[in-house]
């Protein structure tokens, strides 16, 4: 199997180093909604999501997004952890936004199939905001190499998150 492989230098997949950011409060065995940590162990992918609008299908499994769709990360909804669609009186992100941090996003099964409310909402792969700019929990790399990992990996794939990596680790911007 592909696996993606945090280390101090990068996202490593297969022989390729990739710069990337995890939470910008670092890794934790203890995951929390809301900690801005990334949870340390093996996460299998187990969805795609891409914009149509801005980029090719990166793999035949891939689903679209669209205009409507979110994930909800609000523990008192009944579809905590899961994709729906706006409206939605719960707290939730949309996933169709004007900027590309989700224009191409590669889901783990971190809290997934069997929600534990409060555990954290989903571990994402996706763009990042701004190079060196660190995220809520997700891991985030520049586009052009997420659309390189997306193509790389499979529907089974993990990312793995060894608990060496430290709390404020940074990854160099350029390899």
């Amino acid at each position: 199997m592909k696996d993606l492989i945090l280390t101090p230098l990068g996202l490593r997949v297969a022989n390729q180093l990739f710069p990337c950011v995890i939470g910008k409060n670092g890794v934790t065995w203890l995951k929390k909604e809301g900690d801005g940590k990334t949870p340390i162990g093996r996460h299998q992918i187990v969805g795609m999501l891409y914009r149509p609008d801005r980029i090719a299908q990166p793999r035949k499994w891939a689903l679209p997004i669209r205009p409507n769709d979110i994930w909800s990360d609000d523990v008192k909804d009944s579809n905590y952890n899961l994709m729906g669609t706006a409206p939605s009186s719960f707290g939730h992100e949309r996933l169709f936004r004007s900027d590309n941090i989700y224009d191409l996003v590669i889901i783990t099964n971190w809290n997934w199939p069997y929600v534990v409310k409060g555990r954290g909402s989903a571990i994402f792969i996706h763009s990042w905001r701004k190079e060196g700019k660190p995220t809520e929990g997700c891991v985030a790399l520049r586009k052009d190499n997420l659309i390189k990992v997306a193509k790389f990996i499979d529907f089974g794939s993990c990312l793995i998150v060894p608990e060496t990596l430290h709390a404020h680790q940074r990854w160099p911007s350029q390899l």
